[in-house]
């Protein structure tokens, strides 16, 4: 199976319930997709500065546990990044964060050796397209990336800790040039073209280079927009209620890799005459491994077997 490589930011959320009470959650956007993807039956890569301290071990540890290749997941002695993930009466998250002189940033060009050019898949997004060092050296590298390599942005905006609108919008302005599938989020695509109204806003993603753009909506439909056609998925009913939303948006991006992969996706079959068709069946899959992560408290991935032997199928 295709390998796939995950770039970005691991940190420690601090879960902040409605009542005051605080507990720790191993997270970030790109850490949560790896183990996501590993559970999901993929084999994957982590690129991604890991502290040497608790939280730093802890998170190696898990992502070992998990099945993910660290060999590309420098020690750093700068302390863990922390969030902390506040959570509101629904389940749902907003998040503050706590960065300078912290281990996320602190990846470089140098930490990625050769493994993204072996690379079939390469995903990346969230804090990895923000934080600096490791937001210039992402771009860099997706930019030399071989013409066979897939490329996957999750926007995943942060706007409470982006320092200069402009520079983040002209180094996603970079990526897109380069990407094969963007998701983003209708929040996002809000931040990024906010005089725009969602389905421009994804054309115009569209225009600036990727075959497919993908716009979630929380519990509403996804979109699917290529050069041909636009497809809506529908979010089925969840069977149980909703613990949280942590981890959701990740455990769908990584269903959709893994889905999609699975099925023998690759960078030239994005832009066949049954794309649209391929990426809403991965879509649907990825649906149903979400539907899993928000009934349990933080980000916590379903496992292969957890869902039907059909599943991404």
């Amino acid at each position: 199976m295709p390998v796939i490589v995950v770039a970005g930011e691991a940190l420690v959320d601090l879960v902040i319930e409605p009542d005051g009470a605080v507990t720790s959650a191993l997270g970030g956007a790109p850490f949560n997709t790896a183990r996501a993807v590993a559970r999901l039956g993929a084999p994957v890569e982590f690129v991604g500065a890991l502290s040497d301290d608790r939280f730093g071990t802890l998170l190696r540890d898990q992502l070992v546990r998990d099945g993910v290749g660290v060999g590309h997941a420098p020690p750093t002695d700068r302390p863990t990044t922390l969030a902390a993930a506040e959570l509101d009466g629904a389940g749902g998250a907003g998040y503050r964060f706590y960065i300078d002189g912290t281990s996320a940033p602190a990846l470089t060009a140098a930490d990625f050796g050769a493994l993204p050019a072996a690379a079939d898949v390469f995903f990346t997004g969230g804090l990895g397209l923000v934080l600096e060092p490791m937001a210039d050296a992402v771009v860099d590298l997706v930019e030399g990336l071989p013409s066979t390599t897939t490329v996957v942005v999750d926007v995943n905006c942060r706007p409470s800790v982006i320092p200069d609108r402009e520079r983040y919008l002209e180094r996603v302005g970079r990526l897109l040039e380069r990407a094969d599938i963007v998701k983003a989020s209708d929040e996002d695509l809000e931040y990024l073209l906010p005089e725009l109204a969602p389905a421009d806003a994804a054309r115009e993603l569209l225009d600036r280079g990727p075959a497919a753009v993908i716009v979630t909506g929380g519990a509403a439909a996804t979109h699917i927009v290529t050069t041909g056609g636009v497809r809506e998925i529908a979010v089925a009913a969840l069977s149980q209620p909703v613990v949280d939303t942590i981890g959701a948006g990740d455990t769908f991006g990584a269903g959709l890799l893994t889905a999609w992969v699975g099925r023998g996706g690759h960078r030239a079959t994005l832009r066949a005459a049954d794309a649209l068709d391929e990426l809403a069946r991965a879509v649907a899959a990825a649906h149903e491994a979400a539907a899993i992560v928000v009934t349990r408290r933080g980000a916590d991935p379903p496992w292969r077997r957890e869902l039907p032997d059909s599943w991404g199928t």
